[in-house]
């Protein structure tokens, strides 16, 4: 599926060799597939500018979601695309995208899921944390790419419902995923999220980064800026 292909289109740019030369169409499609900053959890931490964080101003609608998604022929929005994507087992999927079966694995609380219904895509940097990140200075084209971010896949996670509204508008200083073993994937997702789209972080923020940063040594952030 496009989705996938699209996700997995960094990795498999990592595991290109220089055996041959490349062809002028293949050279051109290599162009469109960015390698990624790869960088330990604690450097990547180190990057994020501090500032002060204000909300004013700020409206959900001011971040156009879902659209389109990926491919605007296929009948699914940004949302379905992205269950789709993150599907441990297919779903079955029916006309307007209706989705049934299926399996997911709901990595903030270690819940497998076997309905769409109850998953929620979570934006890993929500909405109004972004808006006081610096969200609140783009235009209404860049928030609607952020809101609807499928360029990485760290971006928008299906996870249950009931942790997102859990977590809501926080940063890692007052909210971390219920499971103990997700912490470090998750910070690692957030700060990797943050950089990508050049966003910063207010001192609570910063400093709960870096706690998590010493206690998880072997996380290693992937990101490419956004376009």
């Amino acid at each position: 599926m496009i989705i996938n292909l699209l996700r997995g289109a960094a990795a498999f740019c990592l595991a290109l060799t220089p055996l041959a030369l490349p062809t002028p169409a293949a050279a051109a499609a290599t162009a469109l597939v960015t390698v990624p900053e790869v960088l330990p959890l604690e450097d990547a931490v180190g990057k994020l500018p501090v500032a002060e964080e204000d909300r004013t101003g700020y409206t959900r609608d001011s971040f156009k979601h879902w659209n389109t998604g990926l491919d605007a022929a296929d009948g699914c929005d940004t949302r379905d695309e992205v269950l789709l994507a993150e599907a441990v087992q297919e779903p079955a999927v029916a006309a307007g995208c209706k989705l049934s079966g299926g399996k997911w694995d709901s990595y903030y609380d270690g819940v497998e899921v076997s309905e769409a219904d109850n998953l929620g895509i979570d934006h890993m940097v929500p909405l109004a944390e972004a808006w006081e990140s610096g969200a609140d200075t783009w235009g209404a084209e860049r928030r609607e790419a952020y809101a609807n971010d499928q360029g990485a896949a760290t971006s928008l996670v299906a996870v249950t419902a009931r942790t997102i509204r859990s977590k809501a508008d926080q940063d890692p200083a007052t909210w971390m995923p219920p499971l103990p073993d997700a912490h470090c994937r998750y910070i690692g997702e957030w700060t990797a999220t943050k950089l990508r789209w050049g966003l910063t972080v207010d001192p609570a923020e910063s400093e709960a980064l870096k706690v998590y940063a010493e206690a998880c040594e072997t996380t290693v952030v992937h990101y490419n800026p956004a376009p």
